[in-house]
């Protein structure tokens, strides 16, 4: 099985933007609903993840 590459920052910061409209303008299954959640959250820990790696490369020059 081929393993996913990582989103960009910008992907991810888009595909969760995508996804809180959905889920704000309601209307889905709960199961939807429920799938739409956990990517997510996915989504915001890979933000996250980049977020946090910029900065210590920032706090790095700032050494």
């Amino acid at each position: 099985m081929a393993e996913k590459k990582k989103p960009t920052y910008e992907q991810a910061r888009d595909e969760l933007s995508k996804i809180v409209a959905k889920l704000e303008a309601g209307g889905a299954s709960l199961e939807d609903s429920i799938a739409l959640w956990e990517r997510g959250e996915e989504l915001a820990k890979i933000c996250n993840q980049w977020l946090e790696s910029a900065k210590e490369r920032l706090d790095k020059g700032d050494k």
